[in-house]
């Protein structure tokens, strides 16, 4: 080999390992499984980031929990130890009080409308203190819209009245079946099947997946769309991390983002609609309620006492409120 090929191929091996070592590699935390649609939600930005970015960011998911449980991911995303996580905004509520928003029960109309007010002004100002928090979110995922499913058919308010009705554990969705006239009982997922099964409570609520994934369908006999909570997740990413990206690499990372959440909310239409179909099939009742008018009069107390207790977020919830 000549003196100048010599150089020649040396200069390229220093190209190469500076462009190898340029590269970022990022890790991304998702609760679910194979066959969820977040997981090939998560799976397609994965794919999405490595070809917006030329290769520049790679991302290693790793789905089922594997790198801890949800606040354990919460906190590894917000100091940076995992870049990215596959989000529930519930749990977010406690750490940043805007992201409460999602958790007020009937703030939205409907799903679509959830992703109206999250678009807007109202999803930014929720957007910008989860990003302060150090947990931005990218792009919003559907999680469909939780209803109750119980030994009876639920069409008003007073037909929740003395019912036991499992709710998660939130002083907000508590006050919302006390509001009602319901007992609230707070118990962790993996109980609540045997709990129906042996009448510790009266029902539960959720979403239609949910609701037939873990067999709880199977020890009910209806379910009411009463739609009262409608909780999105989010792609977020460790925001100082985020923020270190060229202009260009995080228009590149959003994009790759919203792509794969307009991906997501897909596949979560077709699952959740062959859930309703499998439960129905399996003899479940559901029912439509026509009018959700006295649900929402009805958390008028709970509203009341939540804005008393945090004055600041009047102007959130009114943004909300206010959205077509």
């Amino acid at each position: 080999m000549t003196f100048t090929k010599t150089i020649f191929a040396a200069a390229t091996a220093v190209a190469l390992i500076a462009s190898s070592a340029s590269a970022d590699s990022w890790r991304a935390w998702n609760i679910h499984n194979d066959g969820h649609p977040n997981t090939g939600a998560m799976d397609k930005f994965a794919e999405l980031i490595d070809a917006a970015t030329g290769g520049e960011i790679t991302l290693d998911v790793f789905h089922g929990g594997v790198l801890g449980s949800q606040p354990d991911a919460l906190e590894q995303v917000r100091i940076g130890a995992i870049e990215v996580g596959n989000f529930n905004l519930g749990p977010i509520g406690p750490m940043v009080k805007e992201a409460n928003l999602v958790s007020l029960p009937f703030i939205f109309k409907s799903v679509p409308h959830m992703f109206r007010v999250l678009e807007g002004e109202a999803g930014q100002t929720v957007a910008a203190a989860m990003g302060e928090a150090g947990v931005l979110p990218l792009a919003w995922f559907d999680a469909g819209a939780r209803s109750f499913y119980s030994q009876k058919k639920i069409e008003t308010p007073a037909d929740v009245e003395g019912l036991k009705i499992r709710v998660m554990n939130n002083n907000l969705y508590t006050s919302m079946i006390s509001a009602m006239g319901g007992n609230p009982s707070p118990m962790a997922f993996s109980e609540v099947q045997q709990a129906l099964k042996t009448g510790v409570v009266d029902g539960a609520e959720n979403n239609f997946p949910s609701f037939k994934n873990v067999g709880h369908y199977e020890v009910t006999t209806h379910y009411s769309l009463s739609e009262h909570l409608i909780i999105p997740e989010c792609i977020c990413v460790n925001t100082t991390k985020f923020n270190a990206l060229s202009a260009e690499m995080q228009a590149a990372v959003r994009s790759a983002a919203e792509d794969a959440a307009l991906f997501q909310r897909e596949l979560w239409a077709v699952d959740s609609e062959k859930a309703r179909v499998d439960v129905e099939a399996a003899g479940i009742k559901v029912n439509e309620i026509a009018d959700k008018g006295p649900f929402q009069s009805a958390m008028d107390s709970v509203y009341a006492d939540y804005l008393a207790a945090n004055p600041d977020m009047k102007a959130l919830v009114a943004m909300a409120q206010a959205t077509e």
